[in-house]
């Protein structure tokens, strides 16, 4: 651990790291700093000298991102020399900028347009009819589109892919006012991680052709989840909006920093998940092939419950723990079985030594902690002699419908899939995004998800399903 020494910011006495980057601490304690090449995913490359400040004792501005913090410095990052300085810089950024701002869509997220509005600097001594011009719609792979006038060039997106990814496909073309980003002829941005210079882009430069276009960004409400796409259980924001005549929709996921899991990145098949999230919902219970209402088809669901000694719960590595736990408390009172048998999950191609792991589920981790067997022979063992399956939210049958026949089927599921064609009742339920829950990813890291999504349609809770079926069994009437 770093000693800790004394240092004034602003006439304020803090508590910093020694050696550690000054940029940290002003950042670690809120104070506001101008940057734009900095990244602490990055390190420091000092090129963009937004983030001057004066030090007490030296002759000049030193830049924030490239000071080591020493005992005793005296800092400040306000003050009408050190922000002349920044404004003098944030010019030469403006010089060849285009005004792009009615129509780009980093709008409301660009940092170059927050530091414009924060710095007073509005009137312009530039000539826009002299600007350099570059190329404004370059498809450089991988969803990103690139913008070459709007770039600042920061190189956070060239650093990240020399750096993080070791793929290399950017670099920065030509000289002096002319230089551009760009990829190396014949290597397009085609990494499994690419779509993170997105959001790693300060300003309108780089944009996700997934995004582009779709939202503006002050319309969207964002709430903290994590990725259900790989056991790893990134964290992300999830950016969603309650439309007219429409259910909540998701319009994009962005990572979110955790340090102790998935840092500041994620991997852009999870990234594009949300799509999956949006399409193809059950939205209608069934019995007997036939549409009903909620209310008629948990009744249902009671009766073949009522009417089967021999059950088998079958359940997802993406259901909670609290589902998990209620599904294995009301298991118990039936004196029925439990199996989280899912070997369809498992995708070794998918696997990569950085955030990618080969179990494409949120909470398999869960099963060992609750108690759940994985085991194939108990699981077809307790398959062959139940005359009940529930089966909540699993995929396995899909692929196996056959081992489903001549059986009495309850399943509860967000999404169409065959296994409800095969059921006697089907319940829809709250999707992955729709409920809150706990989570244990697989480096046994427990983490709490509470959604902000809302339904027009009503869909059933299994945690509130269960409960509700564990007070009819309480009662004598199961």
């Amino acid at each position: 651990m770093s000693e800790m020494v004394k240092i004034s910011v602003n006439g304020e006495e803090l508590d910093a790291p020694k050696g550690g980057l000054l940029i940290d601490t002003l950042l670690e304690k809120n104070i506001h700093i101008p940057h734009f090449c900095y990244h602490q995913a990055l390190g420091k490359d000092g090129n963009c000298r937004m983030c001057m400040v004066e030090i007490e004792g030296q002759k000049r501005p030193q830049i924030a991102c490239d000071t080591p913090v020493k005992d005793g410095m005296i800092v400040r990052t306000k003050g009408a020399n050190i922000e002349k300085v920044r404004r003098d810089i944030l010019e030469l950024q403006l010089i060849n900028h285009p005004i792009d701002c009615p129509t780009c869509d980093q709008a409301g997220e660009c940092k170059l347009q927050d530091y414009y509005m924060q710095s007073g600097f509005y009137e312009s001594r530039v000539n826009v009819d002299s600007k350099n011009h570059a190329r404004k719609r370059v498809d450089l792979g991988a969803n990103v589109m690139l913008d070459q006038e709007r770039c600042v060039l920061c190189t956070r997106c060239v650093r990240f892919c020399s750096d993080i990814t070791g793929t290399n496909e950017l670099g920065v073309i030509h000289r002096a006012d002319h230089s551009v980003i760009g990829t190396f002829p014949g290597r397009p941005l085609a990494n499994p991680y690419a779509m993170n210079v997105v959001d790693l882009c300060p300003v309108g430069a780089l944009t996700s052709k997934d995004f582009r276009f779709k939202q503006r960004v002050w319309f969207l409400e964002s709430f903290d989840a994590i990725c259900n796409g790989c056991s790893k259980g990134c964290n992300i924001h999830v950016d969603h909006r309650k439309e007219k005549y429409k259910d909540d929709q998701i319009f994009r996921f962005r990572p979110r920093v955790n340090k102790a899991v998935n840092g500041f990145f994620m991997c852009d098949e999870g990234r594009l998940s949300y799509h999956n999230e949006n399409k193809n919902r059950f939205t209608n219970a069934i019995v007997d092939s036939k549409e009903t209402t909620i209310e008629s088809s948990i009744a249902s669901m009671f009766k073949l419950v009522a009417n089967n000694k021999d059950i088998l719960f079958v359940v997802s590595p993406n259901l909670s723990c609290e589902e998990l736990q209620n599904v294995n408390s009301f298991a118990k009172m039936l004196k029925a079985n439990v199996s989280g048998y899912s070997p369809n999950y498992i995708d070794e191609s998918f696997k990569d030594d950085y955030l990618r792991r080969s179990d494409k589920s949120a909470n398999r981790a869960a099963f060992k902690e609750y108690g759940i067997s994985e085991d194939e022979k108990e699981f077809k063992a307790n398959l062959e002699k139940a005359s009940l399956v529930v089966v909540l939210d699993t995929n396995y049958f899909d692929e196996n419908i056959n081992l489903l026949d001549n059986k009495k089927v309850v399943s509860c599921f967000s999404h169409n899939c065959l296994t409800i064609g095969k059921s006697n009742v089907a319940i829809p339920i709250s999707s992955f995004y729709e409920k809150s829950g706990t989570y244990i990813n697989c480096d046994n890291i427990k983490q709490k998800v509470i959604s902000k999504m809302q339904k027009d349609k009503p869909a059933a809770s299994i945690t509130t399903l269960l409960e509700e079926m564990k007070s009819m069994v309480e009662k004598g009437n199961i």
